[in-house]
């Protein structure tokens, strides 16, 4: 029977062109617009690192002056790392892996004589962070433990830098000129843009563009490469690259990664006693509480997905109510002047049940109709969203799970709709209709 009724939905489309034009073009607009939001939101918040989320953690220690702490805005000390902490941070060796990232900025010398002088963007990190990140190569491999105890020259480029540079050509053991040296390039990255990009939140952005370099911390604090990003300094900061060294200004940003979700607590009983050792030695006055962030605690507390972006999608889904709401009195006026038709099946032995499954059969159909013109229409609000900005051209994607949902939210909400024209239509006394004829 459902094929029957089904097949009578799409032949009611026909019956009232206009009308049905109407209620399919206001259920898509509502879909529309509450799925386009929906999308960004769930881009938005989704878990970068799904597999491993719980078992990355960035420690935060408060090293801030005693003299203006303010135990009502204990919440706002900076999340990243002095060097002195870093360093000691991977000397201990705690978890199973550990890095130290920064983000720098240099001027690149092509060896191709068309190309300009270009300044590039990336990250000074340790050589820990492509395993702990899972980072895939296309060419090469990350560069080896004595490159980085020796701070070589050495450099991983994106796939998209590398195809400017060198072309289609494997650019592994070729040479760049870069913060005027020869760095030696060891791999080249696929493309590789965690969303929301969790490992550099501070001073990058959640939703910035892949890095286009990457190289040994070691090195460029060898070669003082200024950091790219929020720095926080509290107290006096010696003169020099050394003296910024030796400070307490914060501008690292430290991952540690464990071996099971079960070693946060080991992590955390470390993180407690090098802060007892460091108050022994006379810093940390403020005796704040340390803490532990895995990667989706780490978004929630940089509030990656803002209260304007959740009240975005709730705005979205009370104009889809709205629309529901103009779809009812559109089932209604449909179904009322139906109702001759349902008097004579109702005479003719047809129950109250079959009469509702038909007409919501056919609200169904009308779903599905709203359902793929909403999908168009949402792919057409999600590509003049990507017009507007770098960050929204990254998040404004549609995925096979929001497209899966796109057609669930049209044929739920038009069955929602549909239910008081269907129940109503389930009403008419035959008698009546027949009498009346």
């Amino acid at each position: 029977m459902f094929s029957y009724y089904f097949k009578l939905g799409v032949r009611s489309l026909r019956r009232n062109p206009a009308l049905t034009a109407l209620m399919v073009l206001t259920l898509a607009i509502g879909v529309a617009a509450s799925v386009s939001t929906l999308t960004i939101l769930h881009v938005m918040s989704s878990n970068p690192i799904p597999h491993k989320s719980e078992r990355l953690f960035v420690p935060r220690i408060d090293n801030g002056l005693l003299e203006t702490f303010k135990p009502h805005e204990d919440d706002r000390f900076d999340p990243q790392s002095t060097y002195p902490d870093a360093m000691n941070f991977l000397r201990d060796g705690h978890g199973e892996r550990r890095t130290v990232l920064y983000g720098v900025s240099a001027p690149l010398e092509p060896v191709r004589k068309d190309l300009p002088v270009m300044s590039v963007t990336g990250l000074a990190l340790t050589r820990d962070f492509f395993a702990m990140m899972d980072v895939p190569f296309l060419h090469g491999q990350p560069w080896s433990d004595a490159d980085e105890r020796a701070g070589a020259e050495v450099v991983v480029l994106s796939r998209d830098l590398a195809e400017k540079l060198f072309g289609a050509d494997n650019p592994v053991g070729k040479r760049i000129r870069l913060m005027d040296k020869q760095f030696q390039v060891v791999g080249v990255r696929k493309p590789w843009r965690p969303v929301p990009k969790f490992y550099k939140l501070i001073g990058g952005g959640a939703f910035t563009q892949e890095d286009e370099i990457m190289i040994p911390f070691a090195t460029a604090i060898r070669l003082e490469a200024n950091p790219e990003g929020s720095i926080s300094c509290q107290g006096k900061t010696e003169p020099g690259w050394q003296g910024f060294l030796r400070s307490e200004c914060t501008w690292l940003q430290v991952f540690f990664e464990t071996r099971t979700a079960a070693g946060r607590a080991e992590l955390q009983e470390y993180l407690d006693n090098y802060a007892d050792a460091q108050r022994r030695l006379g810093r940390l006055k403020r005796k704040q509480p340390n803490q532990l962030f895995d990667v989706m605690q780490w978004l929630e507390h940089r509030k990656v997905v803002g209260n304007d972006s959740r009240l975005a999608a709730w705005l979205a889904f009370g104009f889809l109510l709205l629309c529901l709401v103009n779809t009812v009195g559109l089932l209604l006026a449909k179904f009322s002047v139906r109702a001759s038709e349902v008097g004579i099946r109702r005479a003719l032995g047809a129950s109250r049940k079959e009469i509702f499954r038909q007409f919501l059969t056919e609200t169904a159909v009308v779903g599905l109709a709203g359902g793929l013109l909403g999908l168009l229409l949402a792919w057409g609000a999600l590509a003049l969203i990507r017009l507007q900005s770098e960050q929204l051209r990254i998040v404004a994607h549609m995925d096979w799970q929001m497209l899966g949902a796109t057609f669930l939210l049209a044929l739920g909400a038009a069955m929602l709709a549909g239910l008081l024209p269907t129940w109503r239509a389930c009403q008419v006394t035959p008698a009546i209709q027949l009498k009346s004829q």
